[in-house]
């Protein structure tokens, strides 16, 4: 390995929507890192919106917030100081900010990078008709009505970190409650003032990625993007949303069924062969229902309809569900119901670890449904649960599939102080279709916690799964496998979206085998330990062998 790593031939363009400063910040520390150790060959350019945030460069001046820090918490506006260049700035709604993750040709050369960042975003106003300048001495993209867009890096080991940010709708107010950059005498404006029209983050990111791939010369540009919704984007409507409207995850059935054709919705496709399964209810099937009803647990083997749960529970294994079995959200693709839980049931660990002794499990896969009613996000029960297995089946390994604890670092800190052999959190589905899938999820976050468990445990293994067949592209699906290994993923799933009933999502399309190959051997080619890819593939199968992998 060279001393820096070489120049990219690729650029991994992704918008990520909005995601908290932090968040966004560890989503970069795991991406430099696999980029300076080269496990990782693409450059990427992470952009983002943030909620109210201000941040003070290494070497700037705290004198340059003029409001105490404890009156910005009390409004609900972060500070951070952070390892970049320059003094303080202000992130916030309305913002295009833009992190590029970039091997420099010559690491020693940074003020010649920032200066094409500064013509890069130059030349994107210039679309708009926007006559917009650098300026000598000062860092940052400047105009008649004052500065536009700030700019402030980190160079590390040859890679860039950080990087700029762009009013484009911004509440300009929010700078009155500094210096911005330090700079006492100037004033700071947004491509709407300037335009004298609202103007849209929507807008901004496909102009800005093309120059910015153009100025710093990539041959090839790979981009994915996610939803734009209110205020970044004009108006959409999103299928999860009508789902929660016509009450499919409510858990009752309804009298207005969707009429249904030969068991199909209208528009979807006929099931082909490669999907049909067998069900076989023999003694160890039935064993291992009485065990679960006997002990009052859940497996989301059930509420989910899995497709391989004769298989597994004919082998003896499942994943079972703590938590209680109604979800505080919603997502187009799940049968578990949506619901208020009510209460937490303190000795499940112990019911648990039960099951699991009576089964002799080798390898234990513990999920739950998301529980945003409680502060920590049900992560004490998730620790007691290893604990407890831990105590009675010492030679069991663990695997966690755990929700993204809204993206909080203390409940996965809790999680993972128990070191479970496998921390699995589900993407589910590709970059631009998440919002349509997922309620109260974020593809950045998701990539954020599973960064965050990996740099926790760097000695275990992360996990993620993703679910085809809802409209997604090869490409894309391609695309998240890069993502996922660029933050240090383990093994991924990759299996058939099957709608649970008449009311879900319908399904797009059914997948070869032969599209499930190609995924795999992609995944496992750029460097992924382990890809399970295949029709009927779900997040819990062949977990023991998967976990049994030497990672590299």
């Amino acid at each position: 390995m060279s001393q820096f790593p070489p120049k990219a031939e690729r650029l991994r363009t992704r918008w990520l929507g909005r995601l908290p400063f932090v968040e966004a910040w560890d989503l970069q520390r795991a991406l430099w890192e696999t980029r300076v150790n080269e496990s990782a060959t693409d450059d990427v350019l992470l952009l983002l919106e943030h909620p109210p945030v201000y941040t003070l460069g290494r070497n700037g001046d705290g004198s340059n917030l003029l409001v105490a820090q404890e009156t910005l918490a009390a409004q609900g506006t972060e500070f951070h100081q952070v390892d970049r260049g320059g003094d303080i700035t202000y992130h916030g709604p309305g913002q295009l900010v833009g992190y590029p993750i970039m091997a420099l040709s010559d690491p020693k050369q940074i003020v010649p990078y920032v200066r094409k960042l500064e013509e890069s975003l130059i030349g994107a106003l210039a679309e708009f008709d926007i006559d917009a300048w650098s300026e000598p001495g000062l860092t940052g993209v400047w105009t008649a009505l004052g500065k536009v867009a700030a700019i402030g890096v980190r160079v590390s080991r040859g890679v860039t970190m950080h990087g700029f940010s762009l009013n484009v709708s911004t509440d300009l107010t929010a700078f009155e409650a500094m210096h911005p950059c330090g700079i006492t005498d100037r004033s700071v404006t947004s491509v709407s003032e300037l335009l004298g029209r609202d103007a849209f983050i929507e807008e901004l990111v496909p102009v800005v990625e093309r120059h910015f791939a153009g100025v710093f010369g990539y041959p090839v540009v790979e981009t994915q993007h996610a939803a734009f919704v209110r205020g970044q984007g004009r108006p959409r409507q999103f299928v999860v949303d009508q789902l929660i409207e016509a009450g499919t995850f409510s858990g009752h059935r309804h009298s207005m069924e969707p009429v249904l054709f030969k068991g199909r919705l209208m528009g979807e496709p006929e099931r082909p062969d490669w999907m049909k399964v067998k069900a076989d209810m023999g003694a160890d099937f039935t064993e291992m229902k009485k065990l679960m009803r006997g002990l009052e647990l859940n497996t989301v083997c059930e509420e989910a309809g899995c497709p391989n749960i004769y298989e597994c529970w004919g082998q003896g294994t499942a994943t079972i569900m703590i938590l209680g079995e109604f979800c505080t959200r919603a997502c187009s693709f799940c049968d578990v119901k949506t619901g208020k839980p009510t209460g937490l049931d303190l000795m499940e660990p112990f019911r648990v670890a039960e099951a699991v002794k009576a089964m002799g499990l080798e390898h234990a896969v513990i999920t739950s449904v998301n529980r945003d009613d409680l502060d920590d996000g049900g992560s004490d029960v998730f620790a007691a649960t290893i604990r407890e297995i831990r105590r009675s089946s010492p030679g069991t390994s663990v695997e966690v599939l755990i929700p993204d604890f809204k993206g909080e670092p203390g409940p996965l800190d809790t999680v993972m102080s128990e070191k479970p052999e496998v921390l699995n959190h589900n993407t589910e589905t590709v970059l631009r279709l998440q919002r349509d899938v997922r309620t109260a999820a974020n593809y950045g976050r998701s990539l954020a916690l599973l960064a965050r468990a990996k740099r926790a445990n760097p000695t275990g293994r992360t996990k993620s799964g993703l679910i085809v067949g809802m409209g997604e592209t090869e490409e894309e699906v391609l695309g998240a496998l890069d993502d996922l290994h660029a933050v240090g993923v383990n093994i991924v799933t990759i299996g058939q979206y099957l709608r649970p009933t008449p009311r879900h999502a319908r399904i797009e399309r059914y997948v070869h085998p032969d599209e499930f190959a190609r995924y795999k051997a992609h995944g496992e080619g750029i460097g992924i330990d382990r890809v399970e890819s295949g029709p009927l593939v779900r997040s819990s199968y062949h977990a023991k062998e998967s976990a049994q992998l030497e990672t590299v």
